[in-house]
């Protein structure tokens, strides 16, 4: 973690337009060090991360410069626009269960979202997977991403625009059979009690739509995986604590951070449809 801080809040690095809200991920399971790596090296999680973003042109690193001119001054922005902007990351978290298995986390202020794109959260876990494989060779168990969902507003989209993350379901298509997955996702929408209500519609509207990234089977309001109480952050940073769920079953294209990055887009497209407006913590695992 950065800074000297004791728990992670939302938090923008310098210069960094303002978000529409944050975007947390947690991966658990087992991170085995290369022999090569000295542990004591400054290219830790955030540096990864930081550095990883850069490169894949998804940080968004715009500032304002301004200067005194005879006619009084003058803003020039400089830097590129991005998907988020750099908050925070680690590999060890004074809030995780001592039993979850929490191997990194990454922390975003997610940028505004056009009106035909998802939430970016198949890129920020391939980001966060590819700066994990940095560091050593990552078993993943389990996922949870904080999704923004409020950030989104799909009342503003004409009906066929209202679903973006469809768009990219082809990436995942032809893959090798053998690498579909049965999994349990649980989406937890805190104090609100939308993600309950709204959790028949959505599996109904899942079994009708043109995708086969993940085919949903069943849906319950009571078979939740335990890392849903306990996320490593504070009841304050979200809408916590976790008190309304729903736990879907059914099969994903690969057990991969691609295509559960896929599902956080997906699943965040189909809840704001369904009149969710709240941050939703997704957990994803095995099953």
């Amino acid at each position: 973690m950065t800074g000297n801080s004791e728990e992670a809040r939302p938090g923008l690095a310098p210069g960094v337009r303002s978000p529409v809200g944050t975007m947390f991920a947690a991966l658990y399971g087992e991170l085995a060090p290369h022999p090569w790596r000295d542990p004591d090296a400054d290219q830790d999680a955030y540096f990864l991360f930081h550095e990883r973003s850069l490169a894949m042109g998804w940080l968004d690193d715009t500032d304002t410069a301004v200067r005194k001119t005879a006619a009084g001054t003058d803003e020039r922005e400089l830097g590129a626009a991005g998907l988020w902007g750099m908050n925070d990351a680690g590999e060890d978290h004074p809030l995780a269960a001592a039993e979850a298995s929490l191997v990194a986390w990454f922390q975003v202020g997610v940028e505004p979202v056009s009106g035909d794109r998802p939430l970016p959260v198949q890129p920020f876990l391939r980001c966060a997977g590819d700066a994990a494989a940095r560091i050593g060779a990552l078993r993943l168990r389990a996922v949870q991403v904080l999704l923004p969902v409020q950030g989104l507003d799909t009342s503003s989209r004409q009906e066929c625009a209202r679903m973006p993350s469809l768009l990219t379901a082809g990436w995942f298509g032809g893959g090798d059979p053998q690498s579909r997955t049965p999994v349990r996702v649980t989406l937890d929408s805190g104090q609100a009690p939308s993600i309950p209500s709204a959790a028949p519609q959505m599996r109904e509207r899942m079994r009708r739509l043109d995708q086969d990234v993940f085919g949903c089977e069943s849906h319950s309001l009571t078979d939740h995986d335990p890392l849903t109480m306990r996320p490593p952050f504070d009841d304050s940073f979200w809408n916590g604590p976790s008190l309304h769920r729903a736990t879907f079953h059914g099969t994903l294209a690969e057990w991969s951070l691609d295509a559960l990055g896929w599902l956080g887009g997906f699943l965040a497209d189909l809840s704001a449809r369904h009149g969710v407006t709240t941050p939703l913590l997704l957990t994803a695992s095995r099953s």
